[in-house]
Parts: structure tokens; sequence; C-alpha cells
């Protein structure tokens, strides 16, 4: 059971700091509202300028690489699909030899 809830605040930290990121980039007043974690990026006022800016963030905040085949619509539709992505990525990175 310790392992699971180790799990779950890992998840929490995760989608904080994805979250206090989506807030930064989209700017005021985006700092101010609720931004539901499945809600359409776009429809939150996400520009492609912006999600290159959120893209490259998050590689620097989470400190991975995200691969370019990666990089896809699906992947980047909302908060939750980011934070799926990223469970993938740094779980991949804390696994030498792991493949997406």
């Amino acid at each position: 059971m310790p392992e699971y809830r180790e799990d779950q605040t890992a998840q929490a930290t995760i989608r904080e700091r994805l979250i206090a990121l989506v807030r930064t980039v989209l700017g005021p007043p985006a700092a101010n509202r609720p931004l539901p974690i499945d809600a359409r990026l776009s429809d939150l006022g996400m520009s492609s300028i912006k999600l290159v800016s959120l893209m490259l963030a998050i590689e620097v905040e989470f400190n991975v690489t995200i691969p370019q085949a990666m990089i896809t619509p699906e992947n980047f539709h909302s908060m939750a699909s980011i934070e799926t992505l990223l469970d993938h990525t740094i779980g991949s990175s804390n696994h030498p030899g792991a493949s997406l």
C-alpha cells in the first residue's frame, strides 16, 4: 500500500506543476479561473504558438525530452492527455531500455 500512496503523491505533483505551467503560458486571465484537467487546451485559449512554448516549458520543468513521434494533437489535447504523456515519458526515463 505505501507504494500506491507515493504514486498518488507523484501524480499530484506532476498535475500541479503542469497546471502551473499552463497558467503561466496562457497568462492572464487564466491565472484566476478554474482550468479543468480534461478541458481542451484550445478551449482554454491555447494557441499553436503558446502550445510550442508549453511543450518547451514541460521539457525544462520535468527534465525530459518529448520524442518527436509523441508530439501529436492527441497527446496535447488537454492537460489530462499531457499528464498521461508525462507519466509514460518520465516512467521510460526512469527505466533505461524501456521504449515508449
